[in-house]
């Protein structure tokens, strides 16, 4: 099946669909966002056993999940990014991170990608809260592969786990076949001249960046990063050894996430000169997705720049 030409949500159901059918412990539970998951028709109705929808609740929702996984079942639970994370921040540290619970936390539709419903929707600080949430992996895949390929590692690993759903189609970035190893960075573009840090939504547009800069003669070394914690800081040290120059771009906030945890390793270990583009400490609003890379400065063009600039400042 090429599931890279399908929405990311229906990869995320069907894939659920086949870890159950591996293991009737996997579950997937919903907090009345089941449509917008994908789940409802995909998982209620080919396997309505191992599937619970919790209603408008999404913190009775973890305290399901967390005593289901106490009893041995793998719990899968989608709602809303905001919903999934601040809402529920409480639940998740006592029920899940504290008790080292195996729960499995899904956060759809990250941050701008949250354009229509506006600021209230739009959250720009999941990876920083969960990030900063003692025994909590944070996962971003960025396409329809390599969002398989971490949730079948989530299902066989006993690890509570906040991860990333970007909701629509994504282009094509990796094979049917690829692997996740959390500990691992995955280096999409070779260069000496600057680092491009990204993950999740953002890796696709900073491979455009990339390949851009390159037909420039500029060679950008591109790590992308499927896990944000664990963080493979050694990737990152031994190219900004050969660039000396890093750029990070994330659809998040640019305090606490992924631009944080670069900053926060190249500071003890290799101090070189680093450009966070994101989202500069503001809400969201209703808009689409081009109107806010310009307001907020950090679409492909923006990317580009940003690495132009930094090689500059390095000659």
């Amino acid at each position: 099946m090429n599931y890279h030409e399908k929405e990311m949500r229906v990869t995320y159901a069907l894939t659920l669909n086949e870890l159950i059918e591996r293991n009737p412990n996997v579950l997937c539970l919903e907090a009345d966002l089941s449509k917008a998951d994908a789940t409802i028709p995909e998982v209620s109705t080919k396997n309505p056993r191992n599937f619970i929808n919790c209603g408008v609740q999404e913190a009775n929702m973890i305290g399901v999940a967390a005593g289901l996984a106490k009893e041995g079942k793998i719990p899968f639970c989608a709602s809303f990014t905001a919903f999934a994370t601040r809402r529920v921040y409480d639940q998740i540290t006592i029920s899940v991170a504290y008790a080292n619970n195996n729960v499995k936390i899904v956060g759809n539709s990250p941050g701008i990608t949250q354009g229509p419903n506006g600021g209230t929707h739009m959250c720009f600080q999941d990876l920083a809260i969960m990030r900063a949430m003692p025994n909590l992996h944070v996962y971003s895949p960025a396409d329809a592969n390599e969002l398989r390929a971490v949730m079948f590692h989530m299902a066989d690993h006993h690890q509570p786990t906040y991860m990333q759903l970007v909701r629509p189609k994504m282009p094509k970035l990796f094979d049917e076949n690829c692997r996740f190893d959390p500990q691992s960075a995955v280096r999409l573009h070779e260069g000496a001249d600057v680092t491009l840090v990204a993950t999740g939504f953002m890796t696709r547009f900073a491979l455009d960046a990339a390949r851009e800069l390159s037909a420039e003669g500029l060679m950008v070394d591109l790590l992308h990063y499927p896990s944000v914690k664990p963080f493979d800081a050694q990737a990152l040290i031994d190219s900004a050894r050969r660039t000396g120059a890093v750029v990070t771009v994330e659809n998040q906030n640019i305090i606490g996430g992924l631009g944080s945890a670069a900053c926060e390793v190249l500071s003890e270990q290799h101090p070189v000169r680093v450009k966070r583009l994101g989202i500069p400490d503001q809400f969201g609003e209703v808009a689409d997705q081009d109107y806010l890379f310009n307001k907020h400065g950090f679409g492909p063009q923006h990317i580009a720049k940003a690495c132009r600039e930094l090689v500059r400042a390095n000659t």
